[in-house]
């Protein structure tokens, strides 16, 4: 295989596939190959923009840490894991919608009781959220688990205190596990829009093409429940001006809802706030397991943990 040139090295690299073991791993790098050598010819890349191009992605590489996954920020940015997302999650009709798993999500995050308080110390302002779970058929889901995570007021997530060395107690996350009726209710914090990492190499991109890091305030759920496809989804809060801008490209009308506000008084659980404070209600339809053999939920990103947008 010698003196290959612009015109023959794309059918050269795919032939030397041929005799892969895993016939999906040859099926994908074909693809690869392909297209990467297309859009090379196509924009015309020159040397210079090649090296720049393997600089930043081993600059992304370097940034990734346990709490930081700079790749999956990439690809979140770049609308990918959106669309591996709606690949993998085609549902019935009323069925809640998937999206992307969003940020910082940790395993074995503290059970909260049902009513308690998830915020757990975050700051920001007193929010009562309230649900249930349900199937296709409109019967309840008992006992399905809910993980729940959301930024504070400052827009950051917990974890992202204990990267800049300070506290990492767990706080504004927790499961919970639903009644035998499919209902659930907790205390948290009312969900504020924050701009996702960039002070790394893919906010210079964000920079360089125009583009902001924002994403509109929303709440993170993660349901399981035996018998049914996990759900990975957000609830959005309406209003909030980054809903069509959302920096990763994860918003659904379906997935937005009214934060209703309360002047101070009486709250749902009992108790009473001397701040105003808001009350979430949204209802969450699972899809049947055995529906959708075919085409089984997936999270959207490699790893369940530390995505960053």
């Amino acid at each position: 295989m010698r003196n290959l040139d612009e015109d023959n090295i794309t059918r050269a690299v795919i032939a030397m596939h041929a005799d892969a073991k895993d016939a999906r791993v040859r099926t994908l790098m074909t693809s690869l190959v392909q297209h990467i050598h297309s859009f090379a010819r196509e924009v015309e890349l020159t040397e210079e923009e090649w090296f720049k191009g393997i600089r930043f992605l081993t600059e992304v590489g370097h940034i990734t840490t346990d709490v930081r996954q700079e790749f999956i920020l990439l690809s979140d940015t770049l609308g990918l894991s959106m669309l591996v997302t709606a690949l993998n999650n085609k549902k019935p009709q009323g069925c809640t919608e998937a999206t992307v798993f969003g940020p910082f999500h940790v395993e074995g995050s503290p059970l909260v009781p049902l009513g308690g308080d998830v915020a757990n110390g975050a700051e920001g302002e007193p929010c009562f959220v309230r649900g249930s779970v349900i199937g296709t058929d409109g019967q309840p889901v008992p006992n399905a688990e809910l993980q729940v995570w959301q930024a504070d007021a400052a827009g950051k997530y917990d974890v992202q205190y204990a990267r800049d060395g300070g506290d990492h107690e767990h706080r504004a996350r927790g499961t919970l596990i639903a009644d035998a009726q499919g209902n659930f209710h907790f205390k948290t914090i009312r969900a504020e829009a924050y701009p996702i990492p960039h002070d790394g190499p893919v906010g210079r991109m964000l920079e360089a093409l125009g583009r902001h890091p924002w994403r509109p305030a929303h709440l993170h759920f993660l349901i399981t429940a035996p018998g049914f496809d996990r759900l990975i989804t957000h609830v959005f809060r309406n209003g909030d001006r980054y809903l069509d801008s959302d920096a990763v490209f994860g918003v659904r009308s379906s997935l937005i809802a009214d934060w209703i506000e309360h002047p101070p008084g009486a709250t749902p659980d009992g108790g009473t706030s001397d701040v105003p404070f808001y009350t979430l209600d949204f209802r969450f339809v699972l899809n049947p397991a055995a529906a959708n053999v075919a085409a089984p939920q997936t999270a959207g990103v490699a790893s369940p943990r530390s995505a960053s947008a």
